[in-house]
């Protein structure tokens, strides 16, 4: 970033109050995600966080003595959305590393996790599971003012069966280690879900298959019944809330998909059928199909059993060519790193991967902003550029439509119509 425009977005962060009454910030381009184009010399007008007025310079009448956010030479584009992350993993300790620490390290790991988040461009997170209801604590701890990150979408514990993914598979029978939101059959998930709903969650996290990273589970086993799933989904939509599963395995989301639930996440090993019942339906794919990069070449050093390596190696290709059939197809897709496998600073990577497996650069950018809003039911809020919403916004150098890459190096980031980062 250029000195002279540093000098000035840092001299607003250091002044702005916490709400700027009003503020009108510029570049030289814009990506809109809703008309699917970009937009030169753009003109947003901001108060008290949301944007009243987006249009080209010299065709809109701005305020006086409105506070200016002058991006020269950038374009900006909505703040990114990650539908699929775990602010309070780190990955540099896997397997039974793990077990080193007390609980309550893995709450202060998130703190610096969410701020890596937020600094990578990423003003809106999913975080679907997390220990000790941590991400709604940092949930609140970000709307407080007392921490520093982006908007959470929290899920509290995820459901799942005993012995399944999401319970504790790691530990011998004397430790009666269970994972907190386990259940077995209709009712009793119905309970877990308004346990959750009642301690913060904001959408519902469910394991409908085996894991990759869990011990003793494989990933195309389906763990929950088709009746489980679809009640888990009925009591969460009876209280207005989307749910999630985790489902790598084809019968597991096919069973997820016709139980209606609004997002699949990993997807890995999806057939045709399911493709299929995705389009049909209207659920939501949410691929990871970056961070096994990562797992590959740093897991066994953190500790990441060789079994769990394994898994990760067999559907990693399968997973990434699924991807380009299930986005072929037409099936709505959002993006989901599962940041907390890989360092969370380094989430925006797999727009370059979306891209290498058949999304356009547009594709990619509104599959982060504009698909990941719908799915999260916030359309009113965030995922544009558009009036009413937060002004979430992050400005790159180049042209990210021409070099997606762009993302993986974002210049400033705005949140509410304050700037939290800007770089050297």
């Amino acid at each position: 970033m250029k000195k002279t425009i540093v000098t000035a977005l840092l001299g607003f962060a250091a002044t702005a109050p916490v709400h700027a009454e009003t503020v009108v910030i510029t570049a030289d381009r814009m990506v809109d995600v809703l008309a699917g184009k970009a937009i030169d010399q753009p003109v947003i007008v901001v108060t008290d966080g949301r944007i009243v007025s987006v249009g080209r310079q010299g065709s809109v009448t701005l305020p006086e003595k409105a506070k200016r956010i002058d991006l020269a030479g950038k374009t900006i584009l909505p703040g990114l959305i990650d539908m699929h992350v775990h602010l309070d993993s780190d990955p540099r300790y896997g397997g039974y590393n793990t077990l080193q620490f007390t609980d309550m390290f893995w709450v202060a790991a998130g703190v610096g996790n969410a701020r890596s988040m937020l600094d990578a461009g990423f003003t809106t997170v999913r975080n679907v599971g997390s220990g000790n209801y941590s991400d709604v604590g940092y949930k609140q701890a970000i709307d407080e003012g007392v921490m520093v990150g982006p908007r959470i979408v929290p899920a509290a514990h995820a459901l799942g069966a005993t012995g399944g993914h999401c319970d504790e598979t790691y530990l011998p029978p004397s430790f009666k280690a269970k994972g907190e939101a386990v259940g077995d059959g209709p009712q009793e998930l119905r309970r877990r879900v308004r346990e959750q709903r009642k301690y913060g969650a904001e959408v519902i996290k469910v394991c409908a298959t085996g894991g990759v990273f869990s011990r003793n589970t494989e990933p195309g086993q389906q763990q929950l019944s088709e009746e489980e799933l679809r009640a888990i989904a009925d009591e969460a939509h009876q209280w207005g809330l989307k749910v999630a599963a985790h489902a790598h395995g084809a019968a597991g989301i096919k069973a997820a998909i016709r139980g209606g639930i609004d997002t699949i996440e990993h997807a890995s090993l999806i057939d045709d059928e399911g493709i299929k019942l995705a389009r049909e339906r209207g659920a939501y794919l949410s691929m990871d199909i970056f961070n096994t990069e990562y797992t590959q070449a740093e897991g066994k050093k953190n500790g990441v059993m060789e079994d769990n390596l394994r898994k990760d190696r067999e559907v990693a290709q399968v997973q990434r060519d699924n991807f380009r059939k299930a986005h072929a197809a037409g099936v709505k897709m959002v993006f989901g790193s599962d940041a907390g496998v890989m360092p969370h600073r380094t989430a925006a990577g797999q727009f370059r991967y979306m891209v290498e497996y058949g999304m356009s650069p547009m594709d990619a950018i509104q599959a982060a902003t504009r698909n990941a809003a719908q799915a999260l039911g916030r359309e009113k809020d965030v995922g544009a550029i558009a009036v009413g919403r937060y002004a979430d916004i992050i400005a790159v150098d180049g042209d990210p439509l021409t070099d997606i890459r762009q993302l993986e190096d974002v210049d400033a980031v705005i949140k509410g119509g304050e700037i939290v980062t800007a770089k050297d």
